[in-house]
């Protein structure tokens, strides 16, 4: 087997190119925050009302909030995830945020329009079509309100969380989403602590899921913000965690350095547990394919893909996904590579 010196593997213009590019972006530092307890709708398989978190006091207050963001970009947090339950209820709170830290993303299920004034990437959460939609969130029409609020804005990604339940919906959800110039990625539902129902992914579900989002990324690549890494490390067998060994605090208790040392995942009362704290609490860390969790575990993993080409790669083309994701004007280029690449160390 050849042994490649990380020199070597930038030898290729092309992979050259893109670690100049994605390398820029590696200042980024994120916590995340949970804006309100409350929700417009309620999905199931929900990880926000699940724990402690969804019982704790809320505070409204944007004085609190402008000065919890002046103390996290002091101790050096440049980006912000905010979610909920469902952000968009309390607009002023997301403005203090996006004035203080101009960088980050809203979770959001796109029923409320996020003011134009809040320059954040906004995900919105699609579970399927509107028929699905109604069954699993008990909102009708949800996919065309999306659709009216977010379309032709720059801000938003649509993200389509594939279930068990839903993947026959996937290309028809895609087809409408591009018809309005919208883009989309691709996440999958990851089983909140002690979940049992219909929506968990089995092994016939992730292959399926596979195979789907490779026809689709195919097929439409002007519309999905993917890449087959990105394919294969969200559909393997084994979760993120078995695979890359989550940083996160609540499974990493090391503080020596990265997201042990700097995440926080704050409740809608200001206050963060460090043995809870990861990217989608209460989600059960087996069964996580989250695509935000995604974003850091895998992009953390610098060392472990810079040993041939060909993971090397992937690996730029999964970080150069989630910038295109995540971070406001970021513009994703062509894949690199158009292969399924095994995660290091383990088969397809």
């Amino acid at each position: 087997m050849t042994a490649y010196r990380f020199k070597d593997l930038l030898l290729d213009p092309g992979t050259n190119h893109r670690w100049e590019k994605v390398r820029k972006y590696f200042f980024l530092r994120e916590s995340t925050y949970d804006m309100t307890r409350r929700c417009n709708i309620r999905c199931d398989g929900c990880y926000y009302y699940e724990g402690e978190k969804q019982f704790v006091k809320e505070n409204g207050d944007p004085e609190a909030w402008r000065q919890l963001m002046q103390a996290e970009e002091e101790r050096g947090i440049t980006y912000v995830v905010l979610a909920g339950a469902e952000p968009s209820l309390v607009p002023e709170l997301c403005k203090v945020c996006h004035e203080e830290i101009p960088l980050g993303a809203i979770a959001t299920n796109g029923l409320n329009k996020i003011p134009e004034s809040v320059r954040y990437k906004i995900h919105i959460s699609v579970w399927g079509n509107d028929e699905t939609s109604a069954r699993i969130r008990h909102r009708q029409g949800m996919l065309r309100q999306q659709v009216e609020n977010y379309k032709g804005d720059e801000r938003a990604v649509f993200v389509f969380t594939f279930t068990r339940d839903n993947i026959g919906d996937a290309e028809g959800v895609v087809k409408r989403l591009g018809e309005a110039n919208c883009k989309l990625t691709f996440n999958m539902f990851s089983a909140p602590v002690g979940y049992k129902g219909p929506l968990r992914h089995t092994e016939a579900s992730l292959k399926e899921v596979r195979e789907t989002m490779v026809k689709l990324l195919r097929e439409r690549p002007d519309t999905v913000l993917f890449s087959p890494y990105n394919i294969v490390a969200h559909t393997h067998t084994y979760a993120l965690h078995d695979l890359y060994a989550c940083p996160y605090p609540r499974m990493n208790p090391s503080k020596a350095q990265g997201l042990g040392r700097s995440f926080r995942q704050y409740r809608t009362d200001l206050t963060w547990n460090r043995n809870a704290a990861c990217c989608v609490p209460d989600t059960d860390c087996a069964d996580c394919r989250h695509y935000a969790a995604g974003s850091a575990v895998i992009t953390a993993k610098l060392f472990r893909h810079g040993t041939n080409p060909d993971t090397f790669k992937s690996w730029l083309d999964y970080v150069d996904t989630y910038l295109a994701v995540w971070v406001m004007g970021y513009e994703k280029g062509e894949n690199l590579s158009s292969d399924l690449v095994a995660p290091p160390g383990y088969d397809l």
